[in-house]
């Protein structure tokens, strides 16, 4: 690959041209070889769901049901916290609102969020790792660019005001830096991110019997074409962003190489170059991997149809195909398999069932425990406060118990302790973080199944029910009969978890250990297919299902044992539990009940437009049992020992009104000033296609003004407007199509004095806080709609950024920025509301330019 150079002297730009050209032509080479493999695996994994539709299932049937939107018009969690602004090397007060998908959504403050002003920020935490302290994160930085570490007394990369820094660090994407003011804060966001890096990870829907198998199918054949075997650890995101980390797989050692001895400056600013230029070699990555997925994807289900009635009238001369091709491998390649299995595989099978065994099956009984100790709960406040509008109150509550991040970190934490040890390396398993995060979502999924299955039962017996006495006898009685549905479905799904694990741990090291003396023989069986049958039959998985046939006996062998004995709570699988309720899988599965709706006693409905606007908060502020914290004080409140006294000393309130007064004045001035340059926020793609993510600054408002408070806040956390929603795949709106494929981040510039920060917060500024000369931003070029629009359905996109005169940040001294290219992928389209709040007077604005990232 030709890396070229402006001069010797020159360093490396992000958005060079002479950077993206032969990455562009490199990534098109990776996507071209991909497309090849899934084009193959598209006709195999139709063929094989026409024979799963025809053949049917007969797997066990689970025994609790299972809701198919358990979060809708919810917020998981909201609160303040401090976030790292790159551009400006400053610290600045957040209000974070985490919405049913799990995106984290940054506003300026809470008074922006009441105000129903559009995001800051908006994050997708998928292929994140959450780092709670700065040692481990510079350790990381140091590992992704070799030879070049601070040395020691010189300053880091970066420095945390607190004790209790939270780092999102991705290995090729832009870091974000947070922190909070106590170790509890820290303890509970901890939680709330590693929720939402469980969920984002897991971003391939099961619901497409087709297009998911095929593409994770794609992912590993591609990868075993490189010699490269396991794709459990790859599969972060959705298929856009698996398929982005799969081509900088292959990129980065060569762009490190290339790019890393020409980096300048001491060592933390080359690391943070570094980052700059990895972000946004990585977003033209996702950018064109995006176009051209999407563009396959089409054209195969294009193709769709003729396949399918192929297979319909093939079958059964496809399945005879397949089973003499499959012969004929077997014989060639199982004697080889089995002698490696015997030898390398079968003595460690019982060791390292054990040691997912023991982890996993304590994280499903602290899921029971959980849910036994809630339902309980919840039936002795009965009894001693009485009362149907209670058990409303408790059941509200209690519905969102398997997403309560605080409440499920128990059972998560089980998890925590899995260590396969002298195993991992022996079959060369890179990481064990993600058999714990499928076991953490199988424990999420279970959780829900339980409660709404429990909520379901108790919903039938309400009608019938005479008394208080009769209610927490009935409760009772439903939470018995949930539990012995929950141990026989949590033993089926913790079984087919071991075996899966099993499978992902070994079968890559047959694979490989296998591979010199049988991967070049394969060709031969080519000429054993027939041409018409080509696209359903293929000799590579073919061989794959010999070698899995070859270690599945021992592996189901070892988990049946583990039953028989009755270890961890498993139930053997000739155990059929008699169906006491025979006609719970015809109530209607996947309806949710509304608790307050139907037993609340309200006196009248709901608007629609404040039922809308309205959102329940699954977990509380952390701040609002914890006294006063410094979050509205701004970042003066962080600054260093060092830092230079306030100009202004504290003060009474006519001097606070003073102040605000001169920012009155000074805005004004300044309101007819020049034209803010258009710049590009931090992202992944530059057009609006899905997961755009950018930066908007809110409408202003002015420093005087009492803001209304949101129509769903009551003060105390519980109930919130709704925030964006981002979801992927819908078109773009028109007239907003054309952005550059990135911008750099430009070196630090004169500020123009026009375009400074608008303080518009419902608190005062910090008594004795100097105001700032002045500290602009450059604002995203579209109109961003409003936040709390009623969620698109997936797929739909945001437009992109208008100017956002957003409330009040806290002062702080001027200072160059550096503005991120642009991330465009939130992937949510949010429509303007019918009424825009009225024009406010012009006041002195910020539009400090923080990138962010990937879609929802």
């Amino acid at each position: 690959m030709g890396w070229g150079a402006r001069g010797a002297r020159c360093q490396p730009q992000p958005n060079s041209p002479l950077l993206f050209s032969p990455l562009a032509e490199k990534t098109g080479k990776v996507l071209g070889e991909f497309a090849r493999c899934y084009k193959e695996q598209y006709g195999v994994a139709l063929f094989n769901s026409v024979r799963y539709e025809i053949e049917g299932n007969g797997g066990p049937q689970a025994q609790l049901l299972h809701r198919k939107v358990p979060l809708e018009d919810h917020v998981i969690y909201s609160g303040n916290l401090f976030q790292y602004i790159e551009e400006n090397k400053k610290w600045r007060n957040r209000f974070c609102v985490v919405p049913h998908n799990y995106g984290l959504v940054l506003y300026e403050n809470k008074l922006a969020y009441e105000r129903e002003l559009p995001p800051r920020v908006l994050i997708n935490s998928a292929g994140y790792k959450v780092l709670t302290s700065v040692e481990q994160y510079l350790e990381l930085v140091s590992s992704s660019l070799p030879g070049v570490a601070p040395k020691s007394g010189n300053a880091a990369i970066i420095k945390c005001p607190t004790d209790f820094p939270l780092i999102l660090w991705h290995p090729y994407a832009r870091h974000y830096y947070f922190c909070v003011m106590t170790g509890k804060e820290q303890e509970k966001w901890g939680a709330v991110f590693q929720d939402c890096v469980r969920h984002c990870n897991n971003g391939i829907s099961e619901d497409s019997k087709v297009e998911a198998p095929a593409f994770t199918d794609a992912v590993r054949m591609y990868r075993q074409s490189k010699e490269q075997y396991g794709t459990w650890d790859m599969l972060c995101g959705n298929q856009s962003q698996i398929l982005s980390n799969l081509v900088m797989e292959e990129l980065l050692p060569e762009l490190r190489s290339a790019i890393g001895p020409r980096l300048k400056g001491k060592a933390p600013e080359r690391q943070r170059a570094w980052i700059q230029i990895s972000d946004a070699v990585y977003r033209m990555v996702y950018e064109q991997t995006q176009a051209q997925y999407d563009a396959l994807v089409a054209k195969c289900e294009a193709e769709r149809p003729q396949l399918e009635s192929t297979i319909r009238t093939d079958m059964d001369q496809i399945i005879t195909s397949k089973e003499h091709l499959c012969s004929k491998i077997r014989a060639f390649v199982l004697p080889k398999a089995e002698i490696c299995v015997r030898n390398h595989v079968q003595p460690y099978i019982s060791s390292i069932l054990e040691a997912l065994m023991t982890p996993t099956s304590q994280g499903f009984a602290e899921v029971r425990e959980v849910f036994f100790k809630e339902v309980t709960d919840m039936n002795m406040n009965i009894v001693n406060e009485g009362g149907l509008e209670k058990l409303v109150e408790y059941m509200e509550k209690l519905s969102h118990l398997a997403f309560h991040p605080v409440k499920m970190q128990s059972c998560y934490e089980k998890m925590e302790q899995l260590k396969l040890e002298g195993l991992q390396q022996r079959f060369d398993v890179s990481s064990t973080s993600v058999f714990k995060q499928r076991a953490q979502i199988h424990m999420r999924q279970q959780m829900d199944d339980a409660v709404y299955t429990f909520e379901t039962l108790l919903h039938q017996e309400l009608g019938k029910l005479q008394g208080k006495d009769d209610l927490c006898k009935s409760i009772q009685r439903i939470l018995e009969r949930v539990l012995k549905k929950y141990d026989y479905d949590s033993s089926t799904v913790r079984k087919k978890f071991f075996r899966e694990a099993l499978l992902q741990i070994t079968i890559p090291f047959l694979l490989k250990k296998l591979a010199p003396t049988c991967k070049g023989e394969l060709a031969k069986f080519q000429e054993l297919i027939f041409e018409d049958f080509a696209s359903f039959i293929l000799v590579e998985n073919t061989y794959e299902e010999v070698v899995l046939q070859s270690v599945m006996k021992d592996i189901m062998q070892a988990v049946k044992e583990a039953a028989v004995q009755r270890k961890h709570n498993l139930y053997r699988d000739s155990m059929v539990m008699h169906n006491s309720d025979p006609n719970l899988h015809l109530l209607g599965e996947g309806i949710p009940i509304d608790w307050a709706e139907e037993h609340g006693g309200q006196p009248e409905a709901e608007p629609a437009a404040d039922k809308r606007r309205r959102a329940k908060q699954v977990v509380s502020v952390i701040q609002d049992d914890e006294g006063a914290l410094p979050y509205e004080a701004g970042a003066e409140g962080l600054l260093p020992p060092s830092s230079p006294e306030p100009a202004v000393p504290p003060g009474s309130p006519g001097e606070v009104a003073e102040i605000r007064e001169l920012l009155a004045e000074e805005g004004t001035e300044e309101a007819a000033g020049g034209q803010a340059e258009e710049r590009l926020t931090n992202g992944t793609h530059g057009r609006r296609q899905s997961g755009a993510t950018e930066e908007v600054v809110a409408a202003g408002s002015t420093l005087g003004d009492s803001p209304p408070r949101g129509a769903g806040s009551d003060g105390d956390g519980a109930r919130r407007d709704a925030p964006v929603a981002p979801a992927s795949g819908a078109g773009e709106p028109s007239g907003d199509k054309e952005h550059p494929h990135t911008a750099s981040p430009a070196p630090p510039a004169e500020i123009p004095a026009g375009d400074k920060e608008h303080q518009a917060t419902a608190a005062s500024p910090t008594p004795g806080a100097g105001v700032p000369a002045g500290d602009k931003g450059h604002p995203t070029g579209h109109p961003t709609g409003h936040p709390t629009a009623p969620p698109p359905a997936p797929g739909a996109e945001i437009p992109s950024g208008a100017e956002e005169h957003h409330p009040t940040a806290p002062p702080a001294p001027a200072g160059t920025d550096c503005p991120q290219p642009s991330d465009k992928e939130t992937g949510e389209e949010v429509a303007p509301p019918a009424a825009c709040s009225p024009p406010e007077p012009a006041g002195t604005t910020e539009s400090v330019v923080e990138g962010v990232q990937t879609e929802f």
